[in-house]
């Protein structure tokens, strides 16, 4: 049985002019065979050596054999570039002669030409192989990392409810809570990271911000530069609402305290009634 999108050998059954059909046993019924063309053919192969070859569709809707290794195979995640966007949806380069198909409906972000975009490549409804960004399935779950280690991943989908999915080194699955969403994050970014909690089924929980006592200071120094981009001020205290100060600092309102309170503390500024000033 022929296994679309992943490499199989195969028997040389028959030799043609343009190239050689390849067949699971030496007397494979037509309706079985597959070709592999004349310059894919390995030097000095002939009837009955086995092959080693990478299945795919050529233009045509068949089935066609390469020696050729593509950049992934089915159920593999990795980045793939994006060669060309089009009204059905992006190509993307995989090291073929053919470039794979990137659905719209498969697209967890709009993707431009020449961008590097995680995806994992599959067998759709039709038996044709495609690439998708929803990779939340195909990822791993028993990384090695522990509770505060700091990691590198990839964001390959934005949920407003839930926050950030993040593939770890690209292989492993994690989530930026929203409460933990700082700053402007969208699909493809790599960033750098904290893990904040690793559950019981091995994914990890992660954190773009340090632990607190590690951040007070950073924050402090975060409002100080505020203050002197707004001329010395901040037009709200920490009585403000909390989406304000969140929209304003990037902090939530706790965070937001604890700076404050580290600056009242360290005599670095004057909390009015309606406004922060330094000093």
């Amino acid at each position: 049985m022929f296994e679309l999108g992943k490499k199989q050998p195969l028997l040389i059954v028959k030799e043609l002019d343009f190239g050689v059909y390849l067949g699971e046993t030496l007397n494979a019924a037509i309706e079985d065979r597959v070709l592999l063309p004349k310059k894919q053919v390995p030097q000095g192969s002939g009837l009955g050596d086995s092959v080693e070859v990478f299945l795919y569709k050529d233009s045509k809707d068949r089935i066609i054999a390469t020696t050729n290794t593509p950049l992934l195979s089915v159920g593999e995640v990795g980045k793939l570039r994006v060669s060309q966007v089009t009204k059905i949806g992006a190509f993307l380069d995989w090291g073929l002669e053919k470039d794979v198909l990137l659905p719209y409906k498969e697209q967890t972000a709009k993707v431009q030409e020449g961008d590097e975009v995680l995806v994992v490549i599959y067998v759709d409804k039709s038996s044709r192989l495609a690439a998708t960004m929803k990779v939340y399935r195909y990822l791993q779950c028993g990384s090695d990392y522990q509770k505060e280690d700091i990691v590198r991943g990839t964001v390959y989908e934005l949920r407003q409810d839930m926050g950030a999915f993040v593939a770890v080194d690209d292989r492993f699955s994690a989530l930026i809570p929203a409460r933990e969403l700082y700053g402007e994050i969208k699909v493809g970014d790599v960033v750098s990271a904290r893990v904040s909690a690793v559950k019981e089924d091995g994914k990890l929980d992660l954190s773009l911000r340090e632990k607190a006592y590690l951040q007070i200071g950073k924050d402090a120094d975060k409002l100080v530069a505020l203050m002197e981009q707004h001329g010395g001020a901040l037009p709200f205290t920490d009585k403000a609402d909390p989406e304000l100060i969140r929209a304003e600092t990037g902090m939530s309102k706790n965070e937001f305290k604890r700076a404050v309170g580290n600056l009242l503390k360290n005599q670095k500024i004057v909390i009015n009634s309606d406004k922060i000033c330094l000093k």
